[in-house]
C-alpha cells in the first residue's frame, strides 16, 4: 500500500490561444495556395515568366526596403538635429514591411506587400493596429507585458504619476561598496 498524495493520470494543461492554435495552419494554408498559383501561373505562362516574375518581386523588394530604410534614418537625424524626438511611426515600417512581402516567392505575398505600399492602407491599418495595442494595455493582466508598463510608474499620493523607481537607503552608516576597491 503506497502512501502520499492522490495523483490523476490527466494533467491539466493552460489553454492555448487561438494564435498559437491557428498559426501553423494558416501559414501552411498559405504556403500551399501560393505553390498552387505560381503552378496554375507557370502552366498558363510559362515557367519563364514565373521565375521573372520571382526575380523582378525580389529586385522591387529589396528597392522599397533600402528606400524607407534612408528615410527613416534622414527622419531620425533631422529629429536628433533639432534637438526633439523621433516621430513616431511614418509609415516606415509599413512600407519596409510591404518590400519584405514582395521579396518573398509568391504572388499572394506580392499582392499583400503592394497593397502595403499604397499610404490609404497604411494609415488604416497603423490606426487599427495602435487601438488593438492600446486596447490590450488597458485590459492586461498580472504577470503580462501590459502590467509591466503599468509597473513602470509609481503613484503618487496626490494622484501624479511618476516614472521612475524609488531606492530607499535605511542605513545612516556609509555603505560599503563591494567589490572592494583595493586590494
Amino acid at each position: 500500500m503506497t502512501t502520499g498524495a492522490p495523483t490523476t493520470p490527466y494533467t491539466t494543461r493552460p489553454r492555448r490561444s487561438r494564435l498559437r492554435r491557428y498559426l501553423p495552419l494558416g501559414l501552411a494554408a498559405w504556403l500551399v495556395l501560393e505553390i498552387w498559383l505560381l503552378t496554375l501561373v507557370a502552366g498558363a505562362a510559362g515557367g519563364l515568366t514565373v521565375f521573372l516574375l520571382l526575380v523582378a518581386g525580389v529586385v522591387a523588394g529589396s528597392v522599397v526596403i533600402k528606400r524607407a530604410g534612408r528615410r527613416a534614418f534622414q527622419n531620425l537625424n533631422e529629429a536628433l538635429q533639432r534637438g526633439g524626438s523621433p516621430a513616431r511611426g511614418g509609415g516606415n515600417g509599413l512600407t519596409m514591411l510591404g518590400g519584405l512581402l514582395l521579396m518573398l516567392p509568391g504572388l499572394l505575398s506580392d499582392v499583400a506587400g503592394l497593397l502595403l505600399l499604397l499610404p490609404p492602407v497604411q494609415k488604416a491599418l497603423s490606426r487599427f493596429t495602435e487601438n488593438a495595442v492600446e486596447k490590450r494595455l488597458r485590459t492586461a493582466t498580472p504577470g503580462s507585458l501590459g502590467d509591466a508598463f503599468q509597473q513602470a510608474r509609481m503613484h503618487r499620493p496626490d494622484g501624479k504619476v511618476v516614472p521612475g523607481e524609488v531606492i530607499r537607503e535605511d542605513r545612516s552608516e556609509p555603505r560599503e561598496q563591494w567589490p572592494p576597491l583595493t586590494r
